[in-house]
């Protein structure tokens, strides 16, 4: 349908497209078209500028703005065109052909309500503007039975899990070796079932590894999931993590490197909520790099892991740490403390150096984490947790008495709250 004969029609106009030539986008043509019959029109960039200028521009219920890696030159007239719609009360649909994920995250920046990546999967429009009239918060309904048991489900109100994130202080500390065990501990905690519904979350969004250490796949939901996190319901929730051995659900990083600016601190709020709605413990991956919304994952958390080394670097980074955390009276306290690749036990040298540096820093060291050595590379190599791969190693062994003690704090919580 052209911009001429749609938008001079005496039916009502529901929508319109905005693209360069939407003959480009022949299945957005299809879809346009059996969501909305004759009641939509399409307008080129230029028309788009004009249409909304008039006042009646404000009666369209949304645009899906279509784009592709040609447009990525015309960002600044894009981005005008979305701000136009918003001004104008249009909600604003965005689809999106290979677009750079720096383009596209300006893009949503700017308020679309929702995004497609095309070719369109089945359905997508028309869940799409489905979403555009759906309250902001689904009801909630029953878990999710897998063959081993309940992993995941939609929301349930009379759940309140754990947040447990693991931020190291410099580089190769062993944060996601740590992350990846302690989550896989915690998901096999109990002798007999049912066992704790541990969510474990990447949120490294440029190097995150999570999903080479579990050998899982990266999934698009996950880019999906974050570019909307205002429309997020328990499916496209479940539909952005995996499995591991039907014990352990996945959040991965996405699929392509992000700035870590991608995503707000609401965005992180309206994750954690809905993770805390449907798991016991949450168990969250960060990059090193302290970002805008740290402080909203810190907030949330039970405990916050500090992974270290007895090394110079990383007392001068915790110093720097708590400096900050303080200046922003942000919960210093929340902060656990492990010493990774400890000496051991009969290095009196050593020990004497933890003792001081432990002073030094005015912090406790909560755990010290013995050297893994080559069995932890191996591990990680080959996509298993320590347990699966190395059951005997002293550095599994660690991570499994902290697990237990973290889920009998959990026991004793609940026993009191009851």
């Amino acid at each position: 349908m052209t911009s001429e004969t749609a938008l001079q029609t005496n039916a009502p106009l529901v929508a319109c497209t905005i693209s360069r030539d939407v003959q480009n986008f022949d299945l957005l043509i299809e879809d346009m078209e059996d969501a909305l019959g004759e009641a939509w029109g399409d307008l080129s960039f230029d028309d788009a500028r004009q249409f909304f200028r008039q006042p009646d521009s404000g009666s369209l219920k949304f645009v899906a703005v279509a784009i592709d890696q040609q447009d990525e030159g015309a960002l600044a007239m894009i981005a005008e065109l979305i701000k136009s719609a918003k001004v104008q009360g249009v909600k604003v649909i965005l689809i999106a052909d290979e677009v750079s994920p720096m383009a596209l995250h300006q893009l949503l920046q700017l308020g679309a309500e929702d995004f497609i990546p095309y070719p369109l999967p089945e359905n997508a429009l028309n869940e799409a503007i489905a979403r555009l009239d759906r309250p902001e918060k689904a009801p909630a309904v029953d878990f999710v039975e897998t063959s081993a048991g309940t992993l995941y489900g939609k929301s349930k109100s009379n759940r309140n899990g754990v947040v447990l994130p693991v931020q190291a202080v410099c580089g190769g500390a062993g944060a996601t070796t740590f992350a990846v065990n302690l989550a896989w501990e915690l998901a096999n905690i109990e002798k007999k079932a049912p066992q704790p519904r541990v969510l474990l979350i990447d949120l490294n969004l440029q190097y995150g590894s999570v999903s080479t250490y579990l050998d899982l796949p990266r999934r698009e939901a996950v880019y999906e999931l974050l570019t909307s996190t205002e429309l997020m319901d328990d499916d496209s929730f479940r539909q952005a993590l995996v499995e591991f051995n039907d014990t352990l659900a996945v959040m991965t990083a996405p699929p392509d490197l992000l700035p870590l600016d991608f995503i707000s601190s609401e965005d992180i709020e309206r994750l954690i909520d809905m993770a805390k709605s449907q798991f016991d413990y949450v168990v969250v991956d960060m990059p090193t790099t302290l970002v805008n919304w740290t402080e909203a994952v810190l907030t949330a958390s039970e405990f916050y892991f500090v992974p270290f080394e007895l090394d110079l670097r990383s007392a001068q980074n915790i110093m720097r740490l708590r400096t900050a955390l303080q200046a922003e009276d942000l919960p210093w306290e929340k902060l656990r403390f492990l010493l990774n690749r400890a000496p051991k036990a009969m290095d009196l040298n050593a020990k004497s150096r933890i003792k001081r540096l432990s002073e030094n820093l005015e912090i406790a060291i909560d755990v010290q984490l013995p050297d893994g050595g080559k069995i932890v590379r191996e591990a990680c190599d080959q996509g298993l947790p320590l347990a699966l791969e190395a059951a005997k190693s002293p550095l599994r062994k660690e991570i499994m008495k902290l697990a237990a003690s973290i889920h009998a704090h959990q026991a004793e919580h609940l026993e009191a709250a009851e």
